[in-house]
């Protein structure tokens, strides 16, 4: 079942002058399909300026198409009286948890959404539990947010939009203002939510490393979808993406350097460990001297 179906979706940002004409205008967004089925963890990549960031704030309703469409739950975006229901539907994450994180204690800040939605108490109490299990947090339920680290902030601001039950959750570069640790840490939480809780996940990101576990990568660039497949397809187009300005993981990148060396090693490789018995099926082969 679709869970986000867009067609031909376009947005313009437009500058006005004083006199009220428009200055300049720049598509962010020009002619994307999306079709993304409920429970897929779609990542989203792209240089800076490719427009990656604009189309997660439709999916989430913050900003409304130029011109196209986009359904979330079978709901269209630019239906009013359906606001509500899909902010219910796909709940947002941004780079900077402390833009999200408004208790002074990480459960009250987990209960926040819920109570705005009129959630009987004894059952928000419920979801924040369940809720703050779901990404590790909860022997930390009493913590001051101000004390956490970088990551643990990151998944009490992605517990506070599981706690609302969201199908859809879109993660806009989560993991952008977090050291290593912090990033291993949000990312597996968003893997488990997945996995476990069966959510959909659309996480937006420039950390190669970050996509290798998705069921399909989306490459954006000036503002269209240029490429589109599975981690392995796409990473196995190295000379491409390096034309749109990515990167590949680093594993992936010395599998490529070796290949083109005269290696006998397969496309897209995505793991160090994938690459260590690709290695030793050459060595046992007598492809490698």
């Amino acid at each position: 079942m679709k869970i986000i179906d867009g067609k031909n979706l376009k947005f313009e940002y437009v500058k006005w002058n004083e006199e009220g004409q428009v200055e300049s205008s720049m598509k962010a967004v020009d002619g994307v399909d999306l079709d993304i089925e409920a429970g897929d963890f779609i990542a989203v990549l792209g240089h800076n300026g490719s427009g990656k960031s604009t189309l997660a704030k439709h999916i989430n309703a913050i900003l409304l198409p130029t011109e196209g469409s986009l359904y979330v739950d079978g709901k269209d975006t630019r239906d009013e009286s359906k606001l509500w229901e899909i902010r219910q539907t796909a709940g947002m994450v941004f780079q900077n948890p402390d833009n999200q994180i408004i208790g002074t204690i990480v459960d009250e800040d987990v209960g926040f959404g819920p109570e705005n939605m009129g959630i009987p108490k004894e059952e928000i109490w419920q979801r924040v539990e369940k809720s703050l299990k779901a990404v590790g947090m909860w022997e930390y339920r009493s913590h001051s947010p101000n004390k956490l680290s970088g990551g643990q902030k990151q998944r009490v601001a992605i517990a506070g939009v599981v706690a609302m039950q969201p199908k859809c959750i879109v993660l806009d570069e989560p993991t952008a203002m977090l050291d290593p640790n912090g990033r291993k840490e949000v990312i597996q939480t968003v893997r488990e939510l997945n996995r476990q809780e069966k959510v959909t996940v659309i996480l937006i990101t420039h950390y190669m490393e970050e996509v290798i576990h998705a069921d399909k990568v989306i490459v954006m660039d000036k503002g269209k979808v240029v490429m589109q497949g599975t981690p392995r397809e796409i990473f196995s187009e190295v000379e491409t993406l390096k034309h749109y300005r990515l990167d590949v993981p680093q594993v992936t990148l010395l599998a490529h350097e070796l290949k083109q060396s005269g290696v006998d090693l397969p496309e897209g490789i995505l793991t160090i460990e994938e690459l260590t018995q690709a290695l030793e099926k050459c060595r046992s082969g007598k492809k490698l001297r």
